[in-house]
């Protein structure tokens, strides 16, 4: 295959493509053309039945004229052999003859005529049926791309709304990351504040226990077992009793 046949393909391809998009773009439209057209034809084939319709009652009306034109020369036929006139009775035997040749062609003609007639009026029902039957779909088919757009819409919007959404979600994250930032700032330069002066001395004197007020839990509990060890036991059994004006205070004692 040479280049230019291969771009003449190309091109048909690219066209069919086109031709293809642009008939599912409006496939509903092309839908309610074509049962236009149907309809349309289905009207046309109609006039023509009527015409039929019309030819065969034509034709009925003539048959009967003949058959009671036919009886009638039959009848004249009877009464001339009675009355013993051959040579006419002979000549309007000829003529019914005539009729029944004339006869049994129209006859068959009309055979065939109502035949025809019959097999378009079932051909015109059958056609109305499968348009009624279109045009129900095709009406589906619209609500239905109704309802499809309608939806399309609500999901766009639902769509656009949790974008939203993300991104309110994403600047309230960053406004915590920038006031948490904030907050490690400021006990940062609190920390270095105290550093730099002397707020952290103080606290490492207070540990310490040697600025004055601050009272450790160690400090407590020395000063309770003090207390203790400075209260006399109680006198034990049959020794007897100190005198109260003998009694020397603890603290005298130790000074003598």
């Amino acid at each position: 295959m040479s280049i230019l046949e291969k771009i003449l393909t190309l091109f048909r391809g690219a066209a069919t493509e086109a031709g293809q998009s642009i008939v599912d773009k409006n496939a509903v439209r092309i839908l309610d053309q074509e049962i236009r057209d149907a309809q349309n034809e289905s009207v046309r084939a109609k006039d023509e039945l009527a015409r039929l319709m019309a030819q065969q009652k034509l034709a009925g009306d003539k048959l009967q004229a003949k058959q009671a034109k036919k009886a009638e020369y039959e009848g004249h036929i009877a009464r001339l052999l009675a009355t013993n006139d051959q040579n006419l009775a002979r000549e309007v035997a000829a003529k019914v003859a005539q009729l029944e040749s004339e006869l049994a062609g129209e006859q068959k003609d009309y055979a065939s005529l109502a035949a025809a007639i019959e097999k378009m009026h079932d051909a015109i029902r059958t056609a109305d049926r499968r348009i009624t039957g279109l045009q129900q779909q095709v009406d589906q088919v619209k609500v239905n791309e109704s309802v499809l757009r309608s939806q399309s819409v609500i999901a766009a919007r639902h769509s656009g709304q949790n974008a939203k959404l993300r991104t309110a979600l994403d600047s309230l994250d960053r406004v915590k990351a920038q006031q948490a930032e904030r907050g490690a700032q400021i006990e940062a330069a609190d920390a270095l504040a105290k550093s730099e002066g002397d707020g952290d001395l103080e606290a490492r004197l207070a540990q310490a226990g040697l600025v004055a007020g601050s009272v450790s839990a160690d400090d407590v509990l020395a000063r309770y077992q003090k207390v203790t060890a400075t209260v006399e036991p109680p006198a034990q059994l049959g020794a007897p009793a100190a005198s109260p004006a003998l009694a020397v205070p603890a603290e005298k004692a130790k000074a003598g």
